[in-house]
């Protein structure tokens, strides 16, 4: 019982937790996002659903529609988590970079020397 107390307090168990909540509640976020994206390709070009699509091959039908709803709705998808999510985290953690560059610049320069002397010191024996 014990063991299965430190699992369950480990920080990236709770972790793990958050994000896959945070995820489904960020999933229905995108999910009305592309519906709204779907029905402004409706209103525009008439109804966005080509599942009516389908080939005549002797007395069978091969729907092909279904697979091209499929795409245009993951490139829809795909576009809005690029610039929901991707796009706004990239320049977020450039933004962040630039900060560490700066902190790192402002190092002390007899700090340095200082260290440099001691690996020399340890590095001699």
């Amino acid at each position: 019982m014990q063991g299965f107390k430190k699992f369950l307090l480990q920080g990236n168990v709770v972790e793990l937790a958050v994000a896959v909540i945070i995820a489904g509640a960020f999933g229905k976020v995108v999910d009305a996002v592309v519906k709204f994206l779907m029905d402004i390709i409706a209103l525009i070009g008439g109804a966005p659903s080509f599942d009516s699509l389908s080939l005549a091959i002797g007395d069978n039908q091969l729907y092909y529609g279904p697979v091209i709803t499929a795409v245009v709705g993951f490139v829809i998808l795909a576009a809005v988590i690029y610039f929901m999510i991707v796009k706004p985290y990239e320049t977020a953690r450039e933004h962040l970079s630039k900060g560490e560059k700066d902190e790192v610049a402002e190092v002390d320069p007899q700090l340095e020397l200082l260290k440099e002397i001691r690996d020399t010191l340890r590095a001699r024996g």
